[in-house]
């Protein structure tokens, strides 16, 4: 596997799959394994599928000072694989919590981004809120499934503050777009691929910047795709649309009975979309 160091030293690593021009991409969590990304429903048909490790997960060093794994610190980590990989511009994949470490990447070097392709991506960054009601709405799109019951009493407890740990575990069939064995392995692996000192480091104070990062995204010259999930609860429809508003150049999709992990739900569409999209065009 691939290594290169940070600015700080701390040793990084990517993972290589598929042929053509790069695509990094960043993974969720926050602060995970990039390997539940997997191949990404098999987008390596279209890019060569470049998944950076964020420092102190899967193959990459724990850094010296844990204060580096604040989001808004990692940009620099972005910036060096792209010098790395010797690349004008940077075309960028990143899927929910590694979606704001995209947007303050692109903030920052909006001139370094060609492509950019957001997954069910988390709107803290730029400070959309996503109220209960809306989570509710998607929720009930699954009043038809044999788990709904136990999962919305679940979510009702979230969403009134009364949220215990049993609460959290029962909304898990929310998640995915088909709560079957696949979701359930790719569930159980989490577990072991989330740093958790670095997730409660990631979103600390001062890690998000919505008036910068908005200003900075409205100079955005690249082409952005955001891509939602139906039944997705974490990122639902209305708030990733309102997200893909604040982008000059910018293709807004919904992957019909997709939820937080589109390409598990259905990679023959969704490698489809995005691999359209990658090509010039959905």
């Amino acid at each position: 596997m691939p290594t290169f160091p940070a600015h700080d030293s701390t040793r990084l690593t990517y993972h290589l799959s598929g042929d053509g021009a790069p695509l990094v991409c960043l993974a969720g969590g926050p602060m995970q394994d990039s390997a539940y990304l997997g191949d990404l429903g098999g987008l390596a048909q279209y890019r060569q599928v470049v998944r950076l490790d964020l420092r102190g997960t899967g193959s990459s060093a724990v850094p010296a000072d844990p204060g580096s794994y604040r989001c808004d610190r990692q940009v620099d980590d972005v910036e060096a694989l792209r010098l790395v990989l010797g690349l004008e511009r940077l075309d960028l994949l990143a899927h929910c919590a590694g979606a704001n470490l995209a947007l303050r990447y692109a903030e920052r070097y909006s001139d370094r981004i060609g492509r950019l392709v957001l997954i069910t991506p988390s709107p803290l960054g730029v400070g959309i809120a996503v109220p209960g009601e809306v989570r509710r709405e998607a929720a009930l799109l699954r009043k038809d499934e044999p788990w709904f019951a136990e999962a919305f009493a679940a979510l009702e407890s979230i969403v009134a503050g009364r949220a215990t740990a049993a609460d959290w575990s029962a909304i898990t069939p929310f998640v995915y777009g088909r709560w079957g064995d696949a979701a359930r392995s790719h569930k159980a692996a989490e577990s072991t691929q989330r740093n958790g000192e670095a997730a409660a480091a990631y979103g600390a104070e001062g890690a998000y910047d919505p008036a910068a990062t908005r200003a900075g995204l409205a100079r955005l010259d690249g082409e952005v795709l955001v891509l939602a999930g139906e039944f997705d609860l974490n990122s639902p429809v209305p708030a990733m649309a309102e997200l893909a508003e604040l982008f000059p150049r910018a293709e807004f999709a919904v992957q019909a009975g997709a939820g937080h992990f589109p390409w598990l739900d259905d990679a023959e569409r969704f490698v489809a979309v995005v691999g359209a999209f990658l090509s010039g065009g959905i």
